[in-house]
């Protein structure tokens, strides 16, 4: 368990600390820690060709630099970050990248385009689990030294192997598998040709402003300022605090042991909004909450069903006394924050209408389904409410909770009828989603491709073409209104009942100012965190 006992033991080099007494509980933060409660029992690997957590993802996003990261005022393009500039062929297979000067790494050495290169040669050859937003563009084991090159220290030249759209392969290397770490400490740490992964499980080597210093799983992650960034942080050293009960962490955030909150439900953030000096941000995050129906199953096979169901739901209702301040409604298949995302609402409960959709199905009388979802909270509160919602059109559905892993499971063999579940973008372009959503080019056992379109049999070959069409695009403002046309047909024809797309939401103690919470895990920033 984490008290300052343990803090001064992390950090017992560091002077700053020296005066605090380590008898003491963690009661009243000192000024010059940062001390975060979150749920961190997600954390796996900090490397970033492993990393595909939420926790994890965070802090490497305060340990590294990438090639370059999304413009979140826009949303649509990317801006430099490591990298200074970069140009494109007039073929659009070709990017060259100016790495930014002066760049340093926590352990002093400087940052270069051989770094930027063999981070992406990692990724590559490791193939872990996120290692597919790279090898995607068609980069192989064989192929990738031959193919993304520094011929000198200030330029990395990547040479695509497929004509896809310059701003996806951007987007891609935005997201976290495209932090670039320190090649000469990573590979000194190398065993068994593992290219330093075991040591970077539980290390950073990057050139953010933090530096991972301590990580004892389910317990405590320990960042502290990494002296050569040219970012100057508010606070020296982050504590985040495994804290998995939202009312523990609201009970220690009012005692002041804790800065900042990072789990709290809608019930918790109403107990807490009122009271002076304390902040709440909230910030769209890049995850949708929906309902898939399974269209290899009885009554689930047409369009119009889809659209009774959808017209059925009390979208309002949900959002105002289930999940105010958690969620909101989003009813498209990109959330609010990407590139090209739509924000309208087309659908609003309507009970008469849907039930003349049931009737044009066949249904005058509705039918019985299942609908599996998670057993925990909001999840089995949302269905018990879309329960009641479909019993008023006809349609009974009995409810299956379950366990997170059980819920996917079932879905990934396509066993469910009705499903309630999540889905977060893996990067900040609008292919992740439109291919998960609407990409099923083989709706065979034997498929490649075994996302969600797949999981609940969405064969319709054009609008996988438009997926297909789309990546390729060379046109940025054509390719974003593909995609806004491909939202539009979708939700005209998809057997997806968009419902919701969550908020991330951090509740500042008294003093407390500046994290930034980002629409994905790797853009929550702390390094403006400052305590009064």
């Amino acid at each position: 368990m984490l008290t300052r006992r343990s803090v001064l033991a992390a950090s017992a080099a560091s002077p700053m600390l020296a005066s605090l007494g380590a008898e003491d509980a963690l009661a009243a933060t000192p000024k010059n820690i940062a001390v975060m409660g979150k749920a961190i029992d997600d954390i796996i690997a900090f490397d970033p060709a492993q990393s595909y957590e939420f926790t994890d993802n965070e802090v490497d996003g305060n340990c590294y630099n990438k090639l370059v990261t999304p413009d979140l005022t826009t949303g649509t393009t990317v801006v430099g970050d490591a990298a200074e500039s970069w140009t494109v062929s007039p073929d659009g297979l070709t990017i060259t990248f100016k790495m930014r000067p002066g760049v340093k790494f926590a352990s002093g050495n400087e940052l270069t385009a051989h770094d930027a290169a063999f981070s992406l040669h990692r990724v590559v050859k490791l193939n872990l689990t996120p290692g597919f937003i790279v090898t995607q563009f068609g980069y192989t084991k064989d192929n990738i030294e031959k193919l993304i090159t520094a011929p000198d220290a200030q330029t990395l030249k990547m040479v695509l192997p497929k004509q896809v759209a310059t701003s996806f392969v951007l987007f891609c290397l935005s997201a976290n598998v495209g932090c670039i770490v320190d090649r000469a400490t990573v590979m000194s740490h190398e065993k068994n040709g593992d290219l330093g992964n075991d040591w970077l499980k539980t290390h950073t080597a990057g050139s953010g402003p933090y530096q991972l210093i301590s990580w004892v799983a389910s317990d405590h992650v320990i960042l502290e300022a990494n002296p050569h960034s040219a970012v100057k942080v508010g606070v020296p050293r982050i504590v985040i605090q495994h804290i998995p009960e939202p009312a523990s962490q609201l009970l220690q955030l009012e005692k002041g042991s804790i800065d900042i909150a990072r789990d709290l439900l809608s019930d918790n953030i109403k107990q807490i909004s009122g009271k002076p000096g304390f902040t709440v941000l909230t910030s769209g995050q890049a995850t949708s909450l929906y309902i898939g129906m399974n269209m290899g199953k009885p009554h689930l096979d047409k369009t119009e069903v889809h659209q009774a169901i959808k017209w059925a739901i009390d979208y309002e209702g949900i959002a105002k006394n289930i999940l105010p301040g958690t969620y909101e409604i989003a009813q498209n298949f990109l959330p609010a924050g990407l590139p090209g995302a739509l924000t309208d609402r087309p659908f609003k409960r309507d009970v008469a209408k849907a039930k003349a959709l049931l009737a044009q199905a066949g249904y005058p009388k509705g039918f019985s389904v299942t609908m599996d979802h998670f057993a925990a909270a909001p999840f089995s509160d949302v269905a018990q409410a879309v329960q009641a919602n479909l019993k008023d059109i006809g349609i009974e559905v009995k409810l299956l909770p379950a366990q997170q892993k059980q819920v996917f499971t079932k879905m990934r063999a396509r066993q469910h009828e009705l499903i309630m579940l999540q889905w977060g973008s893996d990067y900040f372009d609008p292919n992740s989603n439109a291919q998960a959503y609407c990409a099923d080019p083989d709706d065979s056992n034997n498929s490649k491709l075994k996302i969600l379109a797949w999981r609940c049999h969405f064969f319709n070959p054009a609008l996988t073409k438009m997926v297909e069409d789309a990546v390729k695009e060379l046109d940025g403002a054509k390719r974003i209104a593909m995609y806004q046309d491909m939202q539009r047909q979708f939700r005209q024809i998809a057997p997806f009942a968009m419902m919701m797309q969550q908020n991330a939401v951090a509740v500042l103690g008294k003093g407390v100012s500046g994290l930034k919470v980002g629409p994905m895990p790797d853009y929550t920033k702390y390094a403006d965190i400052r305590k009064a």
